[in-house]
């Protein structure tokens, strides 16, 4: 929990899933479903099964993994919120992405109602910036038959473990519609990596955004999240600064890591790299503040700035000293030519 000085307590402890009372800043609270006498008619109920709704509440409970957590609200039974920590080995790694739901007064005829919290982002052909989530277990994209709804078979849990896995993946680029039949083609490839690097920037920048403002009765586990996974986080921006290792693919301490033997070329786009420079200062003061140890990682982006545009200078002067050697052998080679043939230097023959 948070202490009245803003530090968070050392024996912090934040179940996977638990009951609590505030439902003030939901997004399905009070804009998105209908009232009745100036309140929701669901609440102390619920618009779908009660029995069926806690039914959901002991699945949670039960087989939530250790990467997503959920919050149910005791005077709103229909309503849940849920963090999802993006996974190693993928753009979203160590990002927190949180959803709302609700449960429609026909439950489980159709699917839970569900709301990305974007922060205004899109980084994910999946996820939109208006906090629409497309998934064909949600009946909101197509699929067949086998992916829909199923009303006695499906849950939550189903939900948000095919979020983290199908939409949050290591190649998000590829879940855009007529991009699926392409992955492993060169062209493709390259067109994912940047994505992934688009990815990777903007997951950043929902760090900063959900530290500002973090969804009420998650303030402290934001906090503690990423004052235990700044320094990770930072050296993954270094290590794809310099090449280490491809963007998205960074593990922990282990900057040699690569998500396939086929990954030999490692280097960020430029422009990946000025976005990450002007992020990266903004990321150090945030994570400052949840009491995180940064060590240096603050100042040694500042020196790889001043190492890379010293190398693309040098690399420079290389390109113009080797096009200025060119010239002069081509014009070398020329006047002995023409001395062979008599030709004077306007080009006509000597007599």
């Amino acid at each position: 929990m948070t202490l009245p000085n803003g530090e968070i307590e050392e024996n912090f402890s934040f179940h996977r899933f638990d009951v609590i009372s505030d439902d003030s800043d939901h997004h399905f609270v009070s804009s998105n479903l209908p009232k009745k006498n100036g309140r929701h008619p669901f609440a102390n109920a619920s618009g779908g099964s009660p029995k069926k709704i806690m039914q959901e509440w002991k699945i949670l409970e039960k087989h939530l993994p250790e990467s997503i957590f959920v919050r149910a609200y005791e005077n709103r039974i229909d309503l849940l919120r849920a963090v999802i920590v993006g996974a190693t080995g993928t753009p979203y790694h160590d990002g927190l992405f949180f959803f709302d739901l609700a449960f429609p007064a026909d439950y489980p005829a159709r699917p839970p109602m569900v709301y990305y919290r974007s922060f205004g982002l899109r980084l994910n052909p999946n996820l939109y910036a208006n906090g629409r989530v497309c998934l064909s277990l949600l009946n909101t994209w197509t699929g067949k038959k086998s992916e829909k709804w199923n009303p006695n078979e499906s849950t939550v849990l189903q939900v948000l473990i095919s979020i983290q896995a199908l939409v949050l993946n290591e190649k998000p680029y590829f879940n855009e519609p007529g991009h699926s039949m392409w992955p492993g083609r060169t062209i493709w490839e390259k067109k994912s990596t940047a994505y992934n690097e688009d990815v990777f920037v903007l997951s950043c920048k929902s760090m900063i955004f959900s530290l500002r403002k973090p969804p009420k009765n998650f303030e402290a586990f934001v906090s503690r999240h990423f004052r235990d996974r700044a320094h990770v986080i930072l050296s993954a921006c270094k290590n794809y600064m310099s090449g280490g290792v491809r963007v998205g693919y960074y593990r922990n301490d282990e900057p040699s890591f690569c998500s396939s033997s086929s990954d030999s070329i490692v280097d960020a786009s430029e422009k990946f790299k000025g976005l990450i420079l002007q992020l990266y200062p903004e990321l150090v003061t945030a994570f400052a503040k949840t009491g995180a140890s940064l060590g240096t990682l603050g100042e040694q982006l500042k020196v790889e700035r001043r190492t890379t545009s010293f190398k693309g200078e040098e690399l420079n002067k290389k390109k113009e000293k080797k096009t200025t050697s060119g010239i002069a052998l081509a014009h070398k080679v020329f006047g002995k030519m023409k001395a062979a043939l008599g030709l004077k230097k306007d080009g006509v023959k000597a007599r």
